[in-house]
């Protein structure tokens, strides 16, 4: 079993987005898949309650019952482990990357979103796990948007993740549906985006 934090110490990042879009994708590429939710506001699991599908599995539980859950997760035949964390919440964050195979980091395009994810490489560089920044809701056609990023999460030693997720309504009209953008708008842009940064995760995890 392979398992990924998804952290940022910032708000609005994209965080519960990202694992559930992920989860999804890893469903349906016969990966079975488990989302841990460690955030207090439990986003990801309010999606699962509006979920008519069955999987993937959506968990709300504390830090401290992480170890457990993974343990559980593993002997349920669960191949693959999203662990979405909450902002402003370090000891959460501290714990779900030293329990990750790898660390993806959700940040916006703008240089302030850049600039404030110095506290989360913090905790990925303490971790000494592999991270890499996803950039999220970028603008379209937009190629310097994407140099300029890469040049601040570089200053961090960071690097950014090959795919990049731009803004698109299918991301946040799935959700409110319980969906993913794959089962909104299947092989929409979204949903293909989506399958590309799925399938870098798998190379960089042997999974």
């Amino acid at each position: 079993m392979k398992t990924i934090a998804i952290l940022s110490q910032k708000g609005g990042t994209g965080k519960t987005t990202l694992t559930l879009h992920l989860a999804v994708a890893a469903q349906h590429a016969g990966v079975p898949a488990a989302v841990l939710d460690l955030d207090p506001q439990a986003s990801a699991s309010g999606w699962k309650d509006s979920r008519e599908a069955e999987a993937p599995s959506v968990t709300s539980i504390q830090a401290s019952r992480l170890g457990k859950a993974l343990q559980m997760a593993a002997a349920s035949g669960t191949a693959l482990v999203l662990i979405d964390t909450a902002p402003h919440s370090a000891d959460a964050a501290i714990a779900a990357a030293e329990a990750a195979d790898l660390i993806l980091i959700p940040c916006r395009a703008g240089i302030l979103d850049l600039r404030a994810i110095a506290a989360t490489a913090k905790i990925a560089k303490l971790a000494g796990k592999p991270a890499y920044v996803v950039l999220n809701h970028a603008p379209h056609r937009a190629p310097r948007v994407e140099e300029d990023a890469r040049d601040a999460v570089a200053q961090h030693d960071l690097t950014l993740a090959p795919v990049v997720l731009h803004q698109r309504a299918a991301y946040g009209h799935a959700l409110t549906l319980g969906q993913t953008a794959a089962e909104f708008e299947p092989d929409g842009k979204a949903d293909g985006e989506v399958r590309e940064l799925l399938a870098w995760v798998r190379t960089q995890l042997s999974l």
